[in-house]
């Protein structure tokens, strides 16, 4: 694939799933905050999605709609940590704090990459994510320096995590290209950042970060090897559309 719909389906990809399983948690939130919080980012997400499945349709693929609603599993690149259920809120936290703290490196970087429409989209990405990142930092100071039951499931939720958050840096076959070329940074880079970044915020908190050299990290979502709730979903984010494509909104 050519390296640069190879990174904006990537990209995109995982704003759209994310964003979609973020907004499972309209109305479900464990305080009123925490919903509206989480509904918002949701929002953002499908947002920077459109932006990006634009900038492939824009490259000569298809329509945005198109693009996110009729493939299936084995045609998506987004990392398996996208597309967990949300499961209980210190696992979503804890989810939410790995990606975006990924996320907003990224979208700095992408702000100077040698694709001016990609660049020109990623300045105004970061600043949303600015505020996800806040959010996220937040909470998981608030929770990681709460009662011993709060530090012990967030401790859980971050190991049990951290594996699925490797995967966010899974490479691909185009990833020499993409370096030298000067779209992005690489992955290698971006993790580099990423591992500074959330250990800084976790040594404010009562939370231990393990040795992420131990870790496997799970892989393979990249290129299009997902988890058996990646179908369902798609599923059902398609209902609509495919009832009635023509449909205008």
């Amino acid at each position: 694939m050519d390296p640069t719909l190879d990174l904006l389906y990537r990209l995109a990809d995982d704003q759209l799933i994310l964003g979609h399983r973020n907004s499972e948690w309209n109305g479900l939130g464990p305080i009123l905050e925490e919903d509206i919080a989480f509904s918002s980012m949701a929002q953002d997400k499908l947002g920077h999605s459109l932006q990006l499945y634009t900038l492939l349709h824009e490259l000569g693929e298809a329509e945005p709609d198109t693009v996110a609603f009729t493939r299936n599993a084995p045609q998506f690149h987004c990392c398996q940590l996208t597309e967990l259920p949300i499961g209980e809120y210190d696992f979503s936290l804890i989810r939410h704090f790995l990606f975006d703290h990924a996320e907003l490196l990224r979208f700095e970087a992408l702000a100077d990459s040698s694709y001016e429409p990609l660049a020109l989209v990623a300045r105004k990405i970061k600043g949303e994510l600015k505020y996800h990142v806040l959010h996220a930092n937040t909470w998981v100071k608030r929770l990681g320096t709460a009662t011993e039951e709060a530090i012990t499931r967030m401790q859980a939720a971050l190991e049990f995590t951290l594996p699925y958050a490797l995967g966010i840096f899974e490479t691909t076959a185009a990833e020499p290209e993409i370096i030298s070329s000067g779209l992005f940074i690489g992955e290698e880079e971006l993790q580099r950042r990423w591992e500074e970044s959330i250990a800084k915020v976790l040594a404010q908190t009562a939370l231990t970060l393990p040795d992420l050299r131990l870790l496997t990290p799970v892989t393979g979502g990249r290129h299009g090897q997902h988890t058996e709730h990646l179908q369902p979903l798609l599923d059902e984010m398609a209902e609509v559309f495919r009832l009635d494509p023509t449909a205008d909104w």
